[in-house]
């Protein structure tokens, strides 16, 4: 007979910021609220880079556990016994030194996304994975919504018969007078000391449904590396503004194009007015997913013969009402808790090599288009004692 106590993973937040307040606030939502039973989450650790007290600072921000221990450092963090995995939760440009420290201290990692910088870092986070028998996993939390696993399932059922062409969007209309954009040069959006663009922050959502639909499904003993081809404007700090990707699978005569920006929205007016934000389009039929890309809650099917009837179906995320709180980014921490449960080191739902796949091709895209960052970022050889993991100058 099945165990009916839930298994309980115990997290350490790496960094303090605003992605790890939503992360943070989502694990301490009551599983229940979202149906869930057979696993649940602790916060045990929290670490600033810079000083212990901002760790504490976050906890009571979050309404934390006032029993979960502050550290100032990172590699306090990954040294504590008691954290069975690691939230790194730090800018992209900082993923792979932080993952890389967490990953060699024998952690389980869960790392935000673009994994990256580039795929050569990414292969070396999955050698030292491997390495270290550990889980590790992208944090890509739209895929582990119901939404996407239903999309998935209407892709991988021939719902709309052979699927041909996906195209995808996620851009922010944050044009501004002079040439400018209302980011800041120091914002991590286009700074491109901290891998600053819209491609590694947004428009990986874009590639992410396009994988979904055209990728994710294929046989694994035919899964296709895509053609890629890109264009990109530059921002006047040598970060992307803009993003256009093409990729094309010619054995299974599909193509993808992800989109993205930070001049135009795709959603104009805040109600979505403009239309789906992805469409992915087979013989039979579309099925449309309303925007935003990263956290949408709608999705919509019009088949060929279906007399212009459209079947509209709303995916809302779940509250816990104790809390009055739920973003979303609860169904991938699920995730990790039943990989560990269950003895995996990696997501069925997003492989490593799927991983390493979609930074190919975003590597590939900021390569066509000319965007290069600094080596400090950029390097893949491990330094544990790097600024960007000990948070010194």
């Amino acid at each position: 007979m099945a165990s009916t106590t839930p298994y309980t993973i115990r997290w350490g937040i790496m960094a303090t910021g605003w992605i790890a307040e939503m992360f943070s606030k989502d694990l301490l939502t009551n599983p229940a609220a979202r149906d869930v039973h057979d696993v649940r989450h602790e916060i045990v650790a929290v670490a600033s880079s810079s000083a212990k007290e901002r760790a504490a600072e976050f906890i009571t921000k979050i309404d934390g556990p006032s029993t979960a221990k502050t550290y100032g450092s990172y590699h306090e963090l990954v040294a504590d016994p008691d954290v069975d995995i690691v939230y790194v939760a730090t800018p992209h440009s900082h993923h792979f030194q932080n993952a890389m420290l967490a990953l060699d201290a024998g952690k389980n990692v869960l790392c935000e996304k673009a994994l990256t910088v580039n795929a050569a870092q990414a292969r070396k986070l999955v050698d030292k994975a491997r390495e270290k028998n550990v889980f590790f996993m992208e944090a890509v939390w739209t895929r582990y919504f119901p939404i996407s696993i239903k999309v998935r399932e209407l892709v991988a059922s021939g719902a709309i018969g052979n699927v041909y062409r996906a195209v995808a969007d996620l851009s922010f209309g944050n044009d501004a007078p002079e040439g400018k954009v209302t980011f800041k040069d120091s914002h991590r959006m286009v700074n491109i000391d901290l891998a600053g663009g819209a491609l590694l922050d947004l428009g990986i959502y874009s590639l992410t449904w396009v994988f979904q639909a055209l990728y994710h499904v294929q046989p694994e003993e035919g899964k296709e590396a895509p053609k890629v081809v890109a264009a990109i404007n530059k921002y006047h700090t040598g970060a992307d503004e803009t993003t256009s990707i093409i990729v094309q699978f010619p054995k299974h005569k599909s193509q993808g194009i992800a989109l993205t920006s930070l001049r135009v929205g795709t959603d104009v007016d805040g109600h979505n007015s403009g239309g789906p934000a992805i469409r992915i389009q087979g013989s039979g039929g579309e099925i449309q997913v309303m925007g935003p890309a990263y956290r949408p809650l709608q999705y919509k099917v019009i088949k060929k013969d279906g007399g212009g009837k459209v079947e509209v179906v709303d995916c809302p995320i779940p509250k816990d009402p104790a809390r009055d709180w739920g973003h979303g980014m609860f169904w991938e921490a699920d995730e990790c808790a039943r990989c560990l449960r269950d003895g995996k080191k990696e997501s069925a739902t997003l492989p490593w090599s799927e991983s390493i796949m979609i930074m190919e091709v975003m590597e590939e895209a900021l390569k066509q288009g000319g965007v290069e960052y600094p080596e400090l970022i950029s390097t893949d050889v491990f330094d544990a004692q790097s600024p960007l993991n000990t948070g010194k100058r």
